[in-house]
């Protein structure tokens, strides 16, 4: 994979309650991830712009919410997110992730 495609497939952190908690005590962290990614560019992605050894890569499909402006209904767009749980002993410094 080339180093365009690493930082195509990582969108940004997805920042939650509970996502929080699940890194404080879990060591399992949560991203944002192109719509298109697979659990291998994701896990490629991590472990190369991060330097830390992923164990186990979830993917999941969120849809868009249903939203009303008036008497128009409008939908907003489904996205992808994954939950990455990294090896004993390793960590990502959220605050160096620099999102586009």
């Amino acid at each position: 994979m080339n180093n365009e495609r690493l930082y195509q497939v990582l969108v940004s952190p997805h920042v939650s309650e509970k996502a929080t908690m699940d890194a404080e005590l879990n060591n399992r962290h949560t991203f944002r991830v192109a719509i298109d990614a697979n659990k291998l560019e994701v896990k490629h992605a991590i472990e190369t712009l991060f330097s830390v050894k992923v164990e186990d890569v979830r993917i999941q499909k969120v849809k868009g919410k249903v939203k009303r402006h008036g008497q128009a209904l409008g939908r907003r767009n489904d996205w992808k997110k994954a939950s990455i749980k990294l090896s004993e002993g390793h960590d990502i410094d959220m605050n160096a992730f620099e999102a586009k």
